[in-house]
């Protein structure tokens, strides 16, 4: 199956995950495509390809080199932020300029607002028309491994055993958590999950939650003199005591942040929440201390138990764990330059379900997919990032027994 029509396939499946649910995997759309690909895995001679009860497909390409046993591994969840139901995907050339995604709705992608489309002028690239999200994130993963793993296939050239999963919940922070290592059985990973072509990551943000609660009291507003304590007014108070320009809106690279992501209020009682981004471990918890700090100052002022700051560690920068295992990346950055790709080593400013596994046991770094514009109506992905993607897959495997 060529990539390009691998890859529409996938995103005609609505797999939108959704942090508030409590079952595994969040929703049930995220199974109906993992039995998809489980089925097309044995359809392609994957005989141990399966889906488990927690919606994880796994399969084994057996190899006949001695070598490690790599695993390749990508999300089926999109995320939650947008839908991607009834995605209406088209295929444009692009040529320079905008692109009107939408003309009823005025929704339209230029390179003054997303810079990178200059990059592909004179590529075809895959949008849609504005009202979901596209799903390159990760299905352009999906897609980039089984076209990889069917070519290998198809070769029959020597190459090591290799390892393929796909996993829900990945964009809601519990794509490993039923991740079975064991069963797994690779001897380091990628995930195949990142961005522009020739991304290559092995350091992500170290991560926590924020949750501040602030209560008040409610007065008649005719008799509320030094009475009334407006909890809305103190979470006001309390997030102008963060510094003003470390939030995303504000920082790139290696900056950290922090930042309101919810905020619901009335008098008697309001809730903020917020998510704390930091690649040095030491500063991420200087922004936690920071949060207790406002605390007790806010408590001091307005009387104990005023605010209450609830903090939750979520993942860890992937780089402690990849440092004994910079060959890994070395592997990496041969396939791309084997690939006629320059490897770009950049930070995450975010999280990947590779962290986790690196913190798991399995080393696992990131590569890119090709796509653009993750989590919004914008998100496109040129067709020729997406074939090099599997391109560099293909020399990952057979570079591995090396």
């Amino acid at each position: 199956m060529d990539i390009v029509q691998r890859f529409l396939k996938y995103v005609a499946f609505e797999s939108m995950s959704d942090e508030n649910s409590s079952s595994v995997p969040s929703t049930p759309n995220q199974k109906i495509l993992g039995a998809a690909l489980a089925e097309e895995m044995r359809e392609m001679d994957i005989a141990d390809a399966y889906m488990d009860e927690y919606g994880y497909v796994y399969g084994t390409i057996p190899g006949t080199l001695e070598g490690p046993i790599v695993g390749l591994v990508a999300h089926m969840d999109t995320s939650p932020d947008i839908t991607g139901a009834n995605a209406k995907t088209r295929i444009v050339h692009y040529t320079g300029g905008d692109i009107v995604l939408n003309e009823d709705l005025n929704i339209v992608l230029s390179p003054k607002e997303f810079p990178t489309l200059a990059m592909y002028e004179g590529q075809d690239i895959i949008v849609t028309d504005g009202t979901t999200l596209l799903g390159a994130d990760d299905k352009a993963g999906i897609a980039a491994i089984l076209s990889a793993a069917e070519q290998i296939m198809a070769d029959d050239k020597p190459h090591g055993t290799f390892k393929i999963a796909f996993t829900p919940d990945e964009e809601i922070g519990r794509g490993t958590d039923q991740f079975n290592i064991d069963g797994f059985g690779a001897d380091y990973a990628y995930t195949v999950d990142g961005g522009t072509i020739g991304g290559l990551e092995y350091e992500n943000f170290n991560a926590a939650a924020a949750t501040v609660t602030v209560h008040g009291k409610n007065i008649h507003p005719g008799s509320a003199k030094h009475k009334m304590k407006n909890s809305m007014l103190i979470a006001m108070e309390f997030n102008s005591m963060l510094p003003a320009f470390e939030i995303p809106a504000y920082t790139e690279g290696y900056e950290g942040f922090a930042h309101l992501t919810d905020i619901c209020g009335e008098v008697e009682k309001t809730t903020l929440s917020y998510i704390l981004r930091d690649h040095d471990s030491d500063k991420l918890e200087a922004r936690k201390a920071r949060f207790l700090a406002n605390m007790q100052f806010l408590n001091d002022k307005y009387g104990e138990g005023t605010v209450e700051v609830a903090l939750q560690d979520n993942y860890r920068n992937m780089k402690e764990m990849l440092l004994p295992h910079m060959h890994i990346v070395e592997k990496a950055k041969e396939a791309m330059l084997q690939a006629g790709i320059t490897p770009r080593i950049d930070p995450i400013r975010g999280g990947t379900d590779g962290a986790r596994l690196s913190y798991m046991g399995l080393p696992c770094p990131n590569i890119f997919t090709g796509g653009e514009n993750a989590h919004g109506r914008y998100e496109y992905l040129p067709i020729p990032s997406l074939q090099k993607c599997a391109e560099v897959i293909v020399n990952i495997i057979y570079g591995a027994a090396k």
